[in-house]
């Protein structure tokens, strides 16, 4: 296996003209954002507060809140040891499933678990602080622009970033000559731009959102197909999550938002949360006294455009993130797309991990050429049509204006990709290849996709989309109940849920302005 793998790396160099791949380079960074429903035991949305024993959702930094007080987050700090980031994933849900109440599980799957059209899905509290009322009352803009059922769709965000020791060298490689923060910023970018012209791929591969409750489409235009009684699907579709019924925004839709430079992405940004939009415009920000959305413009915050990737950097208290980004530059990246696989019990495995990070380094190593206004929407039609007909053996998507077998050109990147996978896996290993290989089986069989899978026991054991989630629900529970905790990661967690409450009091104690002036200076206006 040795000589082979020595040649393997040999060739990679050569195709993404390196001199070297230094091992230290390997160790990637990654962190997991994970979300899921709580639910009761009759698989009903739980509409109880965030639980106490969890800590503040505002200030905990392993756990809080979405959209809702229903739906928890998850989140690891940045790993370059995979198997460390999945123990903290692992160990967080297991603390927290010991601190549900009322015999509670989380829902495993995206799409959203059953919900009358009179369940008040309860809105995320973040207490009495300014900046806590602002993401509330952020998420109430949310649901008043496009209703609460969509916001509680779940999914899993995936944080990535080459090492610090990685960047000079490169930067010297590619023969840059400005600052190692502009130069990072540039290559992410370029990362960037080859995963939307990609991303269609991740989207096939692992998505797993097939079907959804009938509920969810209620008083809305669809077209997918009856599965049973209580469910809808597309015979082939991958990830409706990230469909019409998803994560869509009708008032998005024209917006062209360009990755070729940084001030070009942070202009078009700033320019949509400062312009009025009509349809927000007749909801009104106050209404009786009540506030009712941040401010009436296309975006409330930066966070609102709803997109597959973002450019990310941990911002300080009280900075906006997008002012974060244009002073020092990105520092990672947020991949967006990913469902939560309903058969894995933390959402995500170290397999999948590991085709990720080789599919994002070839973006980051392989050629990116601008893009422009014709191809990011020709991009966006072609992750359209993987979402609903992804696992149509014949379908086609366009390239440059003309089709495109999804089967030729999956198999085209995947070649492509196993230029990265060698150099991750270095002469030593081959897990990253291996990975790759499973992914390969994938596009030959369209069943050994999560969402084939998903139809395919539905039907055959003729469950509905709620029984199988269930079914899966209460298969997870029993995994994270069995085992347990070290004390010395109890420990952790608790004095962490216990710290973060005492960190709240002192954020809201801090607050030198009223809310309504905090907000009006928070708009610039």
């Amino acid at each position: 296996m040795g000589a082979n793998l020595v040649k393997q790396t040999t060739e990679s160099l050569q195709y993404y003209h390196l001199p070297e791949f230094d091992p230290s380079w390997r160790a990637v960074k990654r962190g997991l954002e994970k979300e899921s429903l709580r639910i009761g035991p009759d698989g009903n949305i739980s509409t109880t507060s965030h639980p106490r024993a969890l800590g503040s959702a505002l200030t905990n930094p392993f756990i809080t809140t979405d959209f809702s007080e229903s739906l928890l987050e998850f989140i690891t700090p940045a790993y370059a040891d995979i198997d460390e980031c999945l123990q903290v994933l692992e160990d967080v849900h297991r603390f927290s499933f010991q601190n549900l109440e009322n015999d509670e599980l989380l829902w495993v799957s995206s799409m959203p678990c059953p919900l009358d059209s009179d369940v008040e899905i309860p809105i995320a509290q973040f207490g009495d602080s300014n900046i806590g009322r602002m993401k509330t009352l952020y998420r109430h803009g949310l649901s008043n622009r496009y209703g609460s059922l969509m916001q509680v769709i779940a999914g899993l965000h995936y944080n990535f970033s080459m090492p610090e020791s990685f960047w000079a060298p490169y930067q010297k490689i590619c023969g840059h000559e400005g600052s190692i923060q502009d130069f990072r910023t540039e290559k992410y970018l370029h990362l960037i731009r080859n995963f939307h012209r990609y991303s269609w791929l991740l989207i096939y591969l692992f998505g797993a959102s097939p079907a959804a409750c009938k509920c969810f489409v209620q008083g809305r235009e669809h077209g997918l197909d009856e599965l049973d009684s209580g469910s809808l699907y597309l015979p082939d579709a991958t990830c409706l999550r990230m469909g019409n019924l998803g994560y869509k925004s009708e008032a998005q839709k024209s917006l062209f938002v360009c990755y070729n430079e940084l001030d070009a992405y942070a202009e078009c940004l700033e320019k949509a949360m400062h312009t009025p939009y009509p349809d927000y415009e007749t909801i009104g920000q106050k209404r009786d006294g009540e506030y009712l959305q941040l401010n009436t413009n296309l975006l409330q915050l930066e966070n609102e455009f709803y997109s597959t990737i973002r450019p990310k950097r941990v911002a300080q208290p009280g900075e906006r993130p997008l002012d974060a980004l244009t002073t020092k530059g990105i520092e990672y990246i947020e991949v967006r797309a990913l469902d939560l696989n309903p058969y894995l019990p933390l959402g995500i495995d170290a397999e999948q991990i590991r085709f990720l990070d080789s599919f994002l380094l070839h973006c980051l190593l392989d050629e990116s050429p601008e893009c422009n206004q014709t191809e990011f929407f020709e991009v966006a039609q072609n992750i359209a049509t993987v979402v609903e007909h992804g696992r149509n053996p014949d379908l086609e998507l366009s390239l440059e204006s003309k089709p495109r077998k999804l089967v030729e050109w999956a198999h085209e990147l995947m070649e492509n990709i196993s230029f990265s996978s060698a150099l991750l896996d270095g002469e030593e290993s081959d897990l990253h290849e291996k990975s790759r290989l499973t992914q390969i089986a994938k596009i030959d069989n369209p069943d050994l996709t999560p969402s084939g899978m998903m139809i395919k026991e539905m039907k055959e054991k003729n469950l509905s989309f709620f029984t199988f989630s269930m079914k899966q629900a209460g298969i997870h529970k029993k995994t994270f109940s069995e085992g347990g905790l070290s004390p010395e990661t109890t420990e952790l967690l608790k004095s962490t849920a216990a710290i973060s409450i005492a960190d709240q009091i002192e954020v809201e104690a801090a607050d030198e302005v009223d809310f309504d002036e905090f907000l009006a200076d928070w708009n610039g206006s």
